[in-house]
């Protein structure tokens, strides 16, 4: 009897983000990244958005390992959430597993796992499954695509990729051993849809260098402040190579930026000349043609360096119409509002801001519909499932798929918490497999309860009332009050009138419970808040929340 295996999604199916999904063979697990998503607007207070790990805290002792396909946030931000509740090998580049090793240490899980470093090309047996980490091109250096040889054939999973002919390291996708594979026969394919609705080709990493050059000789008399994803290592290198060139010092700002530049000089995977490097308290002393700055914050994180530096508050960096801010990155979505709030206060500053909206100071890291059409072109799968991507993304990866070939009732388009299960000569999709919603976190909490982001976003929608009144324990009769504080509903200065009615409406109800023997506290504060709903919602048709506080003498 053929042995199943399922391919279970736990994040990035139907959003940008949570990029999490699992292998399942003989009752063990293996787990392909383990990233986080940024919140929407419409999640208040809430700093992080996880996977539901439910399925995996249920099945922890199964885990044979998880693999990582790169280093990038969305893909493994949560590992050391994730760790808090399992133990397991951690597999990846030795640059991903730097990346990830700060979280680990400051979640402080690295107990629970060992980090095992692998090469392009390397092959590694976990539990009952073999990885092949394939090099692939993309934003973040030594990213993977990875084939998993099963008992049901090969699974082959693109990552995030884009096939770049020029990359700034030279490290290309890796096309003959990935035509190999689709020789040899890949039963199912697992590939990135970011950007499945986007013609042409995605433009080369390189190509941003000459802009960035061009950049600094139209504004050779000011400073610049360059702001990057701190992971964009080739990115980063392509602007300190152009403010070396132009006669410019660079200095590193942000927590990350001065990690990950650091570790990746390091390891070789990034090269700037030392007396070019300065420290931020050394930028503030030289001219402003002399300098170059670069920085975290291009998305608009509040306590961002960049962001700092928009409002003024960064203890080394003053803005003004000396000043260049280059944005060097898309926002993620979700980010959107947080970007266009700190150019609104770069400009502000008197700063000159370029963006990728006025120049192309960025390129993406995904592949469009060419490249995507060469990759199923090449791998040639049986099955196709696309992966990474809002839903819409899904849908047009998968219309891409069905025009090189693929048979539509061999291309599944699935969700979070699906799962994939292959028998023999059948694949069918099981929905809802496991759970797979959102896990909020807030601060040091990462179990945030749904209920309490409804609250925040009633309040945050409606406001609240808070009705205040004592009453003689034996009698009901009121002794002071009703008092009324309100936030968010009405001005209190300018509705004294309808503050007043309201003050009647809960007095009234109180003296009438009374008056028919009802006394105990818990009624007399039910009493007071549906007279005083009633009244709000015949006079205002608002909401807020009510909260009747009844005190006792």
């Amino acid at each position: 009897m053929a042995t199943p295996v399922r391919v279970v999604f736990l994040g990035g199916l139907g959003e940008i983000g949570r990029n999490c999904f699992c292998l399942e063979v003989e009752g063990r697990i293996v787990v392909v990244d383990c990233g986080l998503m940024f919140p929407d607007a419409d999640m208040p207070g809430v700093d992080l958005v996880l996977p539901d790990f439910t399925y995996l805290r249920e099945h922890a002792e199964q885990v044979d390992g998880i693999v990582l396909t790169h280093g990038h946030e969305d893909h493994v931000g949560a590992l050391g959430y994730l760790l808090a509740d399992i133990s397991a090998p951690i597999y990846g580049s030795p640059l991903c597993l730097g990346f990830a090793r700060k979280r680990l240490e400051e979640a402080r899980v690295m107990d629970r796992t060992e980090l095992i470093p692998v090469r392009d090309g390397e092959s590694v047996t976990i539990g009952p499954i073999t990885a092949e980490f394939i090099p692939v091109t993309h934003s973040v250096p030594h990213a993977f695509a990875v084939a998993y040889t099963t008992p049901a054939g090969i699974i082959f999973h693109t990552g995030d990729f884009k096939l770049d002919l020029a990359p700034v390291d030279g490290r290309r996708t890796d096309v003959a051993r990935l035509g190999e594979l689709g020789r040899q026969g890949v039963r199912l394919m697992l590939s990135d849809s970011t950007n499945a609705e986007t013609p042409g080709r995605t433009k080369s990493e390189s190509s941003v260098g000459p802009v960035i050059e061009d950049l600094f000789h139209r504004y050779s008399d000011r400073r610049f402040v360059v702001a990057s994803f701190a992971s964009h290592l080739h990115r980063i290198q392509q602007v300190a190579e152009a403010a070396v060139a132009a006669g410019r010092k660079v200095a590193f700002v942000g927590r990350s930026m001065i990690h990950n530049t650091t570790f990746a000089r390091e390891i070789g995977l990034f090269n700037i000349p030392s007396r070019a490097v300065i420290e931020i308290e050394e930028a503030e002393k030289l001219a402003p043609n002399k300098v170059c700055i670069i920085c975290t914050g291009s998305q608009g994180e509040p306590m961002s360096a960049l962001s700092l530096m928009a409002i003024n508050e960064h203890k080394h960096v003053s803005l003004g119409p000396k000043d260049v801010v280059v944005i060097s990155a898309h926002a993620i979505p979700g980010n959107e509002v947080s970007v266009s709030k700190v150019i609104d206060a770069l400009y502000r500053s008197g700063a000159e801001v370029v963006h990728g909206g006025s120049a192309p100071v960025h390129v993406s890291g995904h592949a469009s519909q060419d490249e995507l059409k060469s990759m199923i072109d090449l791998v040639r799968p049986e099955w196709f499932v696309p992966v990474h991507g809002e839903y819409r993304h899904l849908v047009h990866h998968a219309r891409l798929a069905n025009e090189m070939g693929i048979d539509n009732d061999h291309i599944l388009i699935c969700e979070d918490g699906d799962a994939v299960v292959i028998k023999g000569e059948k694949v069918e999709v099981k929905e809802n497999a496991v759970p797979a919603g959102y896990q909020y976190v807030d601060g040091i909490t990462d179990d945030l309860d749904p209920g309490v982001l409804h609250d925040r976003r009633s309040l945050a929608e409606e406001g609240f009332v808070v009705v205040i009144v004592t009453v003689v324990v034996a009698t009901g009769e009121i002794v002071t009050g009703p008092e009324i504080v309100t936030r968010g509903w009405i001005h209190a200065d300018e509705a004294e009138e309808l503050l007043e009615d309201a003050r009647a409406a809960v007095r009234d109800a109180i003296e009438g419970a009374a008056a028919n023997g009802v006394i105990d506290v818990e009624n007399l504060r039910r009493k007071a808040r549906r007279a005083l709903g009633r009244l709000i919602n015949e006079r205002t048709r608002r909401r807020p929340t009510i909260i009747p506080v009844v005190m006792e003498i």
